[in-house]
């Protein structure tokens, strides 16, 4: 969901319940200046922003080089 900061400042809390549900982009003056995403719940592993090898979290084999690979790999692709 996209908002302007003007609205978001207007209705702060009925975002705080929406945000839940979806990720929240909030505008100003048409650009993208921030994001509020739900906050982290027990459970999910920290490292969740590493798409491409979660997979292997669970049996704890990702090494640091692994991250750094899919850290970079993420960013220019």
């Amino acid at each position: 969901m996209r908002v302007n900061a003007t609205e978001f400042k207007t209705r702060v809390g009925k975002y705080l319940e929406l945000v839940d549900k979806e990720e929240i982009i909030i505008t100003k003056n048409g650009r993208e200046v921030a994001k509020l995403i739900p906050a982290k719940k027990e459970g999910t592993p920290n490292a969740d922003f590493l798409y491409g090898i979660l997979s292997d979290y669970p049996n704890k084999n990702i090494s640091a080089e692994q991250i750094r690979e899919e850290r970079i790999r993420n960013k220019y692709n």
